[in-house]
């Protein structure tokens, strides 16, 4: 059997070529992106993040992320009292997932969409929002100024199919006379508040001070108020007492009283009662002791 090499290198071409046509029928798409597929050059449909199939040839992928993105954008404006400022703005964004095919037809890349539409209006944006702030409101406090940037923006990109957040002023450069006006400012004011911070002290040192003395006060006030009740609830017990005894003693002499009232000797019981435990130191010839009455 004769080798016909010519046959073989064309099947081995044939193999190969089928090969790469097998193989080109798949594609993935990784996590974080959206696959549009175009066919002759028309996009046609998009897919998400696995493994697909397309037709060789006819069909080709554009993979378009759809995570976060940063863009960071510099730009010169005014500010409202007339200074100039080179202002760094920032901005995160995303591509909707759900349409994704939409931009792409519309605006192409990712990177052509930035350049046509992002970037400009984020520049609008903040050249709309820096003028309606003093330089020193912008340098002390940004969020005004961030705020009105987000708010542009969102009218600014109505429709189309991103979904903006965070914006942030990353740095200002004002003129450098007027910044270390500001500085020298600045430091005077926190002079200032040192002066109040202490004087405010002094004032609770002092506020406490009284309030000590005041707490001092009622203490005293509140022992002395307790002496005199005590004082006042132990003359008062005292009394009663006082009382009770003589109003016993009083019914004790009422009770013996009415027990000897028929009595013959009950004369002789006032006479004891009122006798003074003295004898006479006289007596009258033939007498005798007053009250002494010795029975046979």
């Amino acid at each position: 059997m004769k080798f016909d090499s010519k046959k073989v290198g064309l099947a081995t071409l044939g193999s190969v070529v089928l090969a790469g046509l097998a193989w080109g029928t798949f594609f993935l798409v990784p996590e974080g992106h959206i696959g549009v597929i175009t066919q002759f050059s028309a996009a046609v449909r998009q897919v998400p993040p696995g493994l697909h199939f397309k037709i060789p040839i006819i069909n080709a992928v554009k993979k378009i992320e759809v995570r976060e993105k940063k863009n960071v954008e510099t730009l010169n404006a005014a500010t409202k009292n007339q200074l100039p400022v080179t202002a760094e703005i920032s901005i995160n964004w995303s591509v909707n997932p759900e349409a994704t095919l939409s931009l792409f037809i519309k605006y192409g890349t990712l990177q052509q969409f930035e350049d046509r539409v992002l970037d400009p209006k984020i520049r609008q944006a903040a050249k709309d929002a820096l003028p309606k702030f003093n330089a020193d409101e912008l340098i002390r406090n940004r969020n005004g100024a961030v705020q009105i940037i987000m708010a542009n923006l969102v009218d600014l990109l109505e429709g189309y199919p991103v979904t903006v957040r965070s914006p942030q002023i990353e740095d200002l450069t004002l003129p450098q006379q007027y910044m270390d006006a500001v500085m020298a400012k600045e430091k005077e004011r926190e002079s200032a508040q040192r002066e109040l911070y202490a004087l405010e002290k002094q004032k609770l040192q002092a506020q406490q001070e009284v309030q000590t003395a005041e707490a001092s006060k009622e203490a005293t006030k509140k022992i002395a108020d307790g002496q005199a009740y005590r004082t006042k609830t132990e003359a008062a017990a005292e009394a009663e007492a006082i009382k009770l005894r003589g109003e016993a003693e009083a019914g004790a002499i009422k009770a013996v009283e009415q027990a000897l009232a028929g009595n013959p000797l009950y004369v002789q019981y006032l006479q004891a009662r009122a006798w003074n435990g003295q004898l006479p130191q006289t007596m009258i010839p033939g007498g005798s002791v007053p009250f002494l009455n010795i029975g046979n």
